[in-house]
């Protein structure tokens, strides 16, 4: 199992930078009995802010990468090693003003200088194991521990219906989109 880096806990209090102050509402039980399409979509609706609020990550302003970064990043981790050179063109900025943000992610230990092995007068920048992780938990949208302390609240039998309640409603969804065509 791939370890996710570790962030501290947060009080469900401290601000995400949306209207979260409000009073917190108890979810209200599911309706006994048959329950039609627009009921549940209804409820959900109620219930998916509450979802939300509680579980989105507070990890601080310190701890996000800027958008320059994340932009060096991802397109890294879509490209392969490049050159800074060759990331300042793909991305149409400086050589100049990428080569600042290289320098800041490779002091952070985010990316990497590597000789090419195929022609060692070129060196190339290339995510670390750490620049990986980083990226991966700065996509994330929940709190992965606050999640898992409140999974382990529940019972196992609780816990497959949530997963697989949730896996259905995300299939109904992509049943109705429009199939794309795959290019040759």
């Amino acid at each position: 199992m791939e370890q996710r880096p570790s962030r501290p806990h947060r009080s469900l209090c401290e601000c995400i930078g949306i209207d979260d102050r409000s009073p917190k509402s108890k979810p209200k039980a599911v309706m006994a009995g048959p329950i039609t399409a627009s009921e549940a979509a209804a409820a959900y609706l109620r219930l998916f802010p509450n979802v939300y609020l509680r579980f989105h990550r507070r990890d601080g302003k310190r701890s996000e990468l800027t958008g320059a970064s994340r932009g060096v990043l991802l397109h890294l981790a879509q490209s392969g090693p490049l050159t800074v050179g060759e990331c300042a063109k793909h991305l149409q900025r400086a050589q100049s003003v990428v080569s600042e943000i290289v320098d800041q992610l490779e002091r952070n230990g985010l990316i990497a200088r590597v000789r090419d092995e195929e022609d060692r007068r070129r060196t190339l920048i290339w995510l670390t194991v750490e620049g990986r992780a980083r990226l991966v938990a700065d996509q994330e949208v929940l709190s992965g521990d606050m999640l898992e302390r409140a999974m382990s609240k529940l019972k196992p039998g609780q816990r497959r219906m949530l997963l697989e309640g949730t896996r259905a409603l995300i299939s109904a969804v992509d049943d109705d989109q429009p199939k794309r065509k795959q290019s040759p």
